[in-house]
């Protein structure tokens, strides 16, 4: 029987380390999720503090585990303190950035308070850590460890009124919520905030020598170590939503992932890495021996599930309803989408495909645009260089309708520059087949100047040609998707924060500002570029939330009442009071914003001609212009700004 209890508090005593290391690994991995994620705000802010604490407390608890000299695992059990001294500030701290998110901030009263508290929690600090006023060492041959002495009392009464205050502070932010969600969401953190105040009070100084080792004792302590685990992750699941500008559903999905492949991956691999003993015997192999393979093994098998299992979490835990429709529609279009330089690299397979199975050196794929033709792709022997810009539209269309049908076939090819031109059509002008519209030519060098190919070379390059014609339509179709969502992603106004406006009561002193009002900078650069990129037609421009300006609305008269119009006009005075005084030049830096806003979004012309009159490289015009649109976007916060002033 004896063999029994000692085996029990044995495995109970294992257990105990797994879970307390368990705790450390979930509250730094929140800690550090909170500290990349929504920093900017309050709520986030002060739960990192509170997650700090908590992992402090069990890293010490988890490195005692270890077995150290007597003197170090008391001095762990001091530095212990920093988490369990500055927990009770840190919570209350956490519930007045909760109830000031309702909108009752502090008037400078509360403020003061938790400053006060702070000092309170250092002071408590250095009692621990320097004196033994708080808590004592005990005295060999007894166990290392920690008891109370005579400021312990009052500490406890400082730890359990505080939490009384903030468990208060949250149930009034609860009350003030306007929207069952919120409140549901409160409700869950006025709970789980009572679990790190369980977990991390040192009942092990109250307790008599070698009492915490007993089974009830074990037993208590591992089951606390359960519910601080699954209570962190409660807590992690309502603090997420605070300070994020994503949808509910966005946050979720984060949530659940990171928590699948950060914490979820070290559990595993801790729990593999514990079990398995140098005692212990699997395949004939020592457990010692045997672990590094099952670790590995258990991690990849880990990883595996999260692949297999995360489409149906997602299903049943997130979207629902008529949402799995268009999730399915959504990842249906990530998968099929591609950007320009993989269908180039498509364009340029095809051609070197053409290439070898012709024996010919130098082939090309040009679009046909406005301005006549732009090679996108191109083939040919090293240092040398092709250019078929020279050819323009009329010239293009008179040589493909003065062309030779491809044996008998509906598809023309000339003879033009030592090249054979064949075109490449769309289909998706009309309902009909038949009608069909070039969007660009495939150009491959030209043996003589009839194309003499036997059946099989007809069947090959007609297949051939098809793929250049579906690739080059899908770079045009892509193009313009892309288009529309650049004009139109940055006049989307309703995010998380806005919601959170909505959701929590008002504040006395909070003023309503009616629109049209102005957006932060950000927004407000991200909806001057999508209105410069759609300057002569798009949704960037007509469906623009820069309509609302008073700048825009002054001038609708002006321009017929048209908002469009009276934008575009707008764009065109913020970019003309970017020029400088004195006779335009081309090279000079006093000139380079109002050159590229001119050039680039005016005049249409092509980012490497723009580069090439400024005389810089690409990379170099992409960060001018950045600064350029940036210099615009003042500009029109300006105008506005000088508008509602003068009103």
């Amino acid at each position: 029987m004896l063999a029994t209890d000692d085996f029990i508090i044995l495995f109970l005593d294992l257990l105990n380390e797994v879970l307390t290391s368990a705790i450390v690994i979930v509250a730094a991995s929140l800690l550090l999720y909170n500290l990349t994620k929504n920093l900017d705000n309050r709520v986030a802010r002060t739960s990192a503090i509170v997650l700090a604490c908590v992992t402090v407390a069990y890293a010490a608890d988890a490195f005692i585990a270890l077995e150290p000299t007597r003197n170090i695992h008391i001095a762990t059990l001091r530095l212990q303190w920093i988490g369990i001294a500055f927990l009770p500030a840190a919570l209350l701290h956490l519930s007045d950035a909760l109830l000031a998110t309702t909108g009752l901030p502090s008037r400078g009263r509360r403020k003061r308070i938790i400053r006060i508290l702070y000092g309170v929690s250092g002071a408590f600090l250095a009692m621990a850590g320097l004196t033994n006023i708080l808590v004592r060492p005990t005295t060999p041959p007894m166990p290392a460890g920690l008891r109370a002495d005579a400021m312990f009392p009052i500490f406890m009464f400082y730890y359990v009124v505080a939490t009384i205050v903030a468990f208060i502070n949250v149930q009034r932010a609860k009350q003030r919520c306007l929207t069952r969600s919120t409140q549901r969401r409160m409700a869950y953190l006025q709970f789980a905030m009572l679990t790190p105040v369980m977990g991390l009070f040192p009942f092990s100084v109250l307790l008599g020598p070698g009492e915490e080792f007993s089974f009830w004792a074990m037993v208590f302590v591992n089951v606390a170590n359960i519910v601080v685990i699954l209570m962190l992750l409660f807590l992690a699941y309502p603090l997420s939503f605070f300070g994020s500008s994503r949808p509910d559903r966005v946050v979720k999905l984060e949530l659940l992932k990171f928590l699948l492949r950060g914490p979820g991956t070290a559990l595993v691999a801790l729990v593999m890495m514990t079990f398995l003993t140098p005692t212990s015997r699997i395949l004939g192999l020592e457990g010692e021996v045997f672990k590094p393979f099952a670790v590995v093994a258990v991690i990849l098998a880990w990883q595996w599930s999260i692949a297999l299992a995360l489409p149906w979490l997602e299903r049943s835990l997130i979207y629902a309803g008529e949402d799995v429709a268009q999730l399915g529609k959504l990842q249906s279009l990530s998968e099929r989408l591609l950007t320009r330089s993989d269908l180039e690299q498509l364009l340029a397979a095809i051609l070197e495909a053409t290439c070898d199975y012709l024996r010919v050196s130098t082939a090309f794929i040009a679009i046909v645009n406005d301005n006549g033709l732009e090679t996108i792709s191109t083939i040919t022997p090293a240092h040398s260089e092709l250019s078929v810009e020279k050819l323009d539209n009329t010239q293009l269309e008179t040589l493909l309708n003065n062309g030779n049908p491809l044996n008998g076939g509906h598809r023309n090819f000339v003879y033009w520059d030592n090249f054979w031109i064949l075109p490449l059509y769309t289909y998706r002008t009309g309902d009909n087949a038949i009608e069909r519209s070039v969007i660009g030519v495939m150009g491959i060098e030209a043996q003589n100047q009839t194309l003499m190919l036997n059946e099989d070379e007809e069947e090959m390059l007609k297949n051939l040609v098809h793929r250049a014609e579906q690739t080059l339509d899908d770079i045009l179709l892509q193009e313009e998707m892309y288009a529309a969502l650049e004009g139109l992603l940055p006049q989307f106004a309703i995010d998380r924060r806005t919601a959170d406006a909505l959701e929590y009561r008002p504040g006395h002193t909070r003023q309503i500002i009616t629109p049209p009002h102005l957006p932060d900078f950000n927004t407000m650069r991200e909806l001057v570029r999508a209105a410069l990129r759609h300057y002569w037609g798009g949704p960037g421009l007509s469906r623009s939330r820069l309509l609302e300006l008073n700048i825009v609305r002054q001038t609708l008269p002006e321009h017929d009442n048209n908002p469009a119009r009276a934008l575009r006009a707008i764009l065109l005075e913020a970019i003309e009071r970017q020029q400088p005084e004195g006779e335009r030049q081309y090279t000079s830096p006093e000139w380079t914003i109002y050159n590229i806003l001119h050039m680039r979004f005016i005049e249409r012309r092509k980012v490497r001609d723009v580069a090439i009159r400024l005389a810089v490289s690409e990379p170099d015009f992409y960060r001018k212009q950045r600064s350029a649109i940036d210099a615009i976007t003042q500009t029109l916060i300006d105008m506005e700004n000088q508008t509602i002033h003068t009103t």
